[in-house]
């Protein structure tokens, strides 16, 4: 009986496996999405989620249990400072996963784990001179 046995063990030991997801968990919260086997997305999902809400909530003590978990600095910063202002209205749901392709070597299923409000997909605000420039002709005018 497996119950209560939560998780994919990945052919992997516990102390490797944790290493993993911290590993796999700061590398999509850097680049904002990476390229990984469906299994090790799957479970890097709820870490994801549970280290954004982190973000959100914004403590000191908060902080702290991220950079416990992530170890880099950097991506904890830049986790608190514009990750988390992204997803502040959203309740949850961070993450999205889309299928790729076969891995040549053994056909393992790859997806692509990413940010739903990723950095470069967020909309820009338009300049007042490009604002301007798309008017049609005349209308801007008056005589």
């Amino acid at each position: 009986m497996r119950h209560r046995k939560k998780g994919r063990q990945l052919g992997r030991q516990t102390k490797h496996r944790g290493a993993l997801f911290r590993n796999l968990v700061t590398s999509l919260l850097d680049q904002e999405r990476i390229e990984t086997t469906e299994a090790k997305a799957k479970e890097i999902r709820g870490f994801t989620d549970r280290m954004i809400t982190l973000g959100k909530e914004g403590t000191l003590p908060a902080r702290r249990r991220a950079l416990g978990f992530l170890r880099s600095k950097s991506v904890v910063s830049k986790l608190f400072d514009d990750v988390a202002a992204r997803f502040k209205d959203r309740p949850g749901g961070y993450t999205r996963i889309i299928k790729t392709r076969r891995r040549i070597g053994d056909a393992a299923e790859m997806v692509a784990i990413e940010l739903v409000a990723r950095q470069d997909t967020m909309p820009q605000k338009k300049s007042a001179t490009s604002q301007g420039q798309s008017q049609p002709a005349g209308a801007g005018t008056s005589a």
